[in-house]
C-alpha cells in the first residue's frame, strides 16, 4: 500500500501526463498544454490574476532551457514554488 507521500508523487506524475503530449511530445508541456493545466488544475489562481500575461510570463520563467516547453523537472519547480508559498502563508497565519 503506497504511503501518503508516494500517492502525492503518483498524483503529480498523473496530472503532468494528463496534460503533456496532447500536442506533440508526451514528455513536455507546450504553452497551450500549460495554459490548459493552469486553467483547470490551478483555476483559482488563474481567475484571480488581473494581468492576462501572467501565465505566459510564468511559462517563460519556468522554461529554464528556453525550448518553449516545460519538462517534468521544470513543472516541478512550479509545484515546489506553490508549496513553499502555501507553507509560508500557513506559518504567517494567526494560529501559529
Amino acid at each position: 500500500m503506497p504511503t501518503e507521500t508516494e500517492r502525492c508523487i503518483e498524483s503529480l506524475l498523473a496530472v503532468f501526463q494528463r496534460y503533456a503530449g496532447r500536442e506533440g511530445d508526451s514528455c513536455t508541456l507546450s504553452k497551450r498544454e500549460f495554459l490548459a493545466f493552469m486553467n483547470t488544475e490551478l483555476a483559482a489562481f488563474t481567475k484571480n490574476q488581473k494581468d492576462p500575461g501572467v501565465v505566459d510570463r510564468m511559462m517563460k520563467k519556468l522554461d529554464l532551457n528556453s525550448d518553449g516547453q516545460l519538462d517534468f523537472p521544470e513543472f516541478l519547480n512550479l509545484i515546489g514554488g506553490i508549496a513553499v508559498a502555501c507553507h509560508d502563508s500557513l506559518l504567517k497565519s494567526p494560529t501559529h
